[in-house]
């Protein structure tokens, strides 16, 4: 399967990440923390990043597997 990892960076230092696999934003700071409580309570937010998992992920992993397909 895919996933897909979607980090948020401050001053070189992750403080919050959606997983993919999880379905949820995973805080790694106080403010991380905070931030993925809310956004975790989103259920827009939460679809939009699914929706990237579907439209982007998926359909750029099948043209690069076709592509290598096409090669062999």
């Amino acid at each position: 399967g895919i996933e897909l990892i979607d980090s948020y960076v401050f001053n070189q230092a992750e403080y919050i990440r959606f997983n993919s696999t999880v379905g949820r934003f995973v805080g790694y700071t106080e403010h991380g923390l905070k931030n993925a409580e809310a956004w975790n309570s989103d259920a827009g937010l939460l679809g939009q990043e699914q929706v990237q998992l579907e439209r982007v992920c998926k359909h750029n992993a099948d043209l690069h597997y076709s592509a290598i397909l096409d090669k062999t």
